[in-house]
């Protein structure tokens, strides 16, 4: 038995009890009656998603705002970066080929000892969460979409793109780490997760930041806390597996992800404390369209509703809850002191409001989840086995 995850409901009863900022607000209706879990929903992988995008909705004139912070994301963003010659490498947790062929199979051979102990929904959850840090070019793409902060030339010396490009590198050890581990395990079907991999970035993403960098920011701040709490569970489960080395990858991939978090948030407070009425806004936005994850759209080749069924999997083994979204927004609300704000106009303080709110509804509408039986699901990457979602 399993309570249906929060996107089950319509998030848009919570939208409406708030009035709309005067930013373009676009309501993401969930007309399926699937089981989603919580900040997910998805789109068919096969046609672009239905909703009306917006592009290009930050006024021209706050174009300057972000100018006028380059100097500053120099002094306190930047150095949130790791020296190359300071950060971890991929194969610094793998079989290392360069210790000769006899102690590469044995550490081959241990590797896949280990992860005897790991069940087949933990591997879906780790092939999904591989996938989600692999589809890296999608992320790069989005970001650099994002008026007044992007990389004009791919090589701009503009602090906001060294960011972006520093941020993307460091984040690209991560797949390439899971995938190599996934590879050497034996217990997943290589062949799909690749075609996964192909579908998805050529698919890629839709999660409504419309080339506005206020929302992108708000919307990166989210996902990094959320990566680094899925990582973080994803590492208490495998050391109860029995793999201390893979619990060791997830707390480090973990780490970054932390960081991450710490410069975006930075950003966002940064922005409230210059322009709190459009920033506080751009939370609003965000939060009535709900933060979803950016491989909505993954597709296997074979079902249509892979990344529902695998969501539905780290709801039900705790890696990804409806409790989580909510923790996430209370922190947020209280790093940013969001309560505290004083100042802002009508428009911002209902959207104040609103998102101070937002834990307290999520939860309610958690408690009121109906119970539903939980059924069985073939997963292509995992050689067709099925896991309960």
């Amino acid at each position: 038995m399993r309570t249906t995850p929060f996107s089950h409901f319509n998030i848009q009863s919570i939208a409406r009890a708030s009035p709309r900022p005067t930013t373009t607000i676009i309501h993401r209706k969930i007309t399926s009656s699937r089981r989603l879990s919580p900040v997910y929903a998805v789109a068919s992988p096969t046609t672009p998603p239905s909703r009306h995008q917006v592009t290009h909705s930050m006024p021209p004139e706050k174009l300057e705002v972000f100018k006028s912070l380059e100097s500053w994301v120099s002094k306190s963003v930047l150095p949130l970066r790791q020296p190359v010659e300071k950060c971890w490498q991929p194969i610094e947790f793998l079989p290392d080929p360069s210790q000769g062929p006899d102690k590469f199979e044995e550490e081959v051979r241990s590797l896949r000892q280990r992860v005897l102990g790991l069940s087949d929904e933990y591997f879906v959850m780790l092939v999904g969460i591989m996938l989600t840090e692999d589809a890296l070019p999608t992320y790069q793409t989005v970001l650099n979409t994002w008026d007044g902060v992007r990389d004009e030339t791919a090589c701009s010396p503009c602090p906001w793109a060294i960011w972006t490009r520093s941020w993307t590198a460091e984040e690209n050890r991560h797949g390439d780490l899971l995938r190599t581990y996934l590879y050497l395990s034996g217990r997943v079907d290589m062949l799909m997760i690749e075609k996964t991999l192909q579908y998805s970035i050529g698919a890629g993403m839709d999660i409504g930041t419309e080339n506005n960098p206020y929302l992108g920011f708000v919307y990166t701040s989210f996902q990094e806390r959320a990566t680094f709490l899925t990582h973080g569970n994803m590492a208490r489960l495998a050391k109860e597996g029995g793999d201390p080395m893979l619990a060791r990858i997830c707390r480090t991939v973990a780490a970054d992800e932390k960081r991450h978090e710490n410069a975006y948030t930075r950003i966002i407070e940064k922005l409230l404390e210059v322009d709190p009425n459009e920033t506080m806004l751009a939370i609003a936005n965000m939060m009535k369209k709900k933060i979803i994850m950016p491989m909505h759209l993954m597709y296997d080749g074979q079902d249509p509703n892979i990344f529902e069924h695998f969501s539905a999997v780290t709801q039900r083994q705790g890696v990804y809850t409806t409790r989580d979204y909510a923790e996430i927004l209370d922190f947020f609300i209280t790093r940013w002191k969001l309560e505290k704000l004083e100042g802002l106009t009508g428009e911002a303080r209902r959207a104040q409001d609103f998102v101070c709110g937002l834990p307290r509804r999520v939860r309610k509408l958690e408690n009121r989840a109906k119970i539903l039986e939980s059924r069985r699901v073939k997963f292509s990457w995992i050689f067709n086995k099925q896991v309960s979602v």
